[in-house]
């Protein structure tokens, strides 16, 4: 498991991070979202050893990681880091040996993982001559080629196709399943939904959610209901602080501004003459995301 601390950074006057906290456990897709300036990238270059923190520490197996330690992370920075005139699969082999690979297991590597990405057939082509998703592929390949027990990518799924997100996502959940954490940073919601084990929101420096997408679904779930009656649910507008926000016919979804204010409505609907549908509304992560963060 890989575990930050208290972790606090400042840039001059301003405070960044204000004792940050989490756990990216073992064979499990951690998403850390948050918007611009929320303090992700900082944090992530932090736990790579890129910066020092103010105080605080990173531990994995709660050993304080040292420089060598990390020599096990892969890393895929948000900018471009390959060499534009570079040959595809030299460049990967290139990165394995920087990593103390010998050149033969650097090779098969690339090999392999060229493959899986599906951009073996360009593994002789220089990287400025790629499209911008199969440049997101290669610089995959380089984070991923020296086998990281841990694995830290900022951005990874920006500028791919959905074919390619599914393909980059295989690989990813295949390096979980042999055992090392992995994290990615993402501003596209609804992906990060959809992929990952265990997700953290960050904003204004501060871990504000930290949990399972079901976690914090079930959490956040309790302000808006969603009801199917019998009959027709006009007369839900009436109810006192409720607001409606979607209704048609005997359907509809509302806020309530207290539990006291859902049992009214569920209430009156069983006096009314029925009712075959009350349960509270599942959010999406960007509803989430937004009621957090705001």
């Amino acid at each position: 498991m890989l575990r930050v601390e208290n972790v606090r950074k400042s840039y001059g006057g301003r405070v960044v991070l204000k004792d940050v906290n989490f756990d990216i456990a073992d064979r499990r897709i951690t998403g850390f979202v948050g918007a611009n300036g929320a303090g992700k990238t900082t944090t992530m270059r932090i736990m790579l050893g890129v910066l020092n923190a103010d105080s605080g520490r990173v531990t994995k197996d709660d050993r304080v990681l040292t420089p060598d330690d990390r020599r096990i992370f892969g890393y895929m920075p948000e900018e471009r880091g390959l060499y534009p005139k570079m040959r595809l699969g030299e460049q990967i082999v290139y990165f394995g040996r920087l990593h103390g690979m010998t050149r033969a297991a650097a090779q098969r590597s690339t090999d392999s993982l060229l493959e899986r990405l599906e951009i073996a057939e360009r593994s002789g082509d220089e990287v400025d001559s790629l499209s911008l998703g199969n440049q997101q592929r290669a610089q995959i390949a380089a984070a991923l080629v020296h086998e990281p027990e841990v694995l830290i990518l900022d951005e990874p799924f920006s500028g791919l196709d959905p074919l390619g997100v599914d393909t980059v996502l295989d690989v990813l959940r295949d390096v979980a399943a042999q055992g090392a954490p992995v994290l990615f940073s993402s501003h596209q919601l609804d992906l990060v939904e959809r992929l990952c084990d265990d997700l953290i929101v960050i904003a204004d420096g501060e871990i504000r959610a930290n949990g399972t997408p079901e976690s914090l679904r079930a959490e956040h779930a309790h302000s808006s209901w969603d009801i199917l009656l019998e009959g027709d649910a006009g007369w839900i507008r009436e109810v006192a602080g409720v607001t409606v926000s979607e209704l048609d016919g005997s359907h509809a979804v509302f806020a309530a501004a207290d539990p006291a204010a859902a049992q009214r409505v569920l209430s009156r609907a069983v006096t009314l003459g029925g009712v075959r549908q009350f349960a509270p509304q599942r959010p999406s992560l960007a509803q989430i995301f937004k009621e957090i963060v705001r």
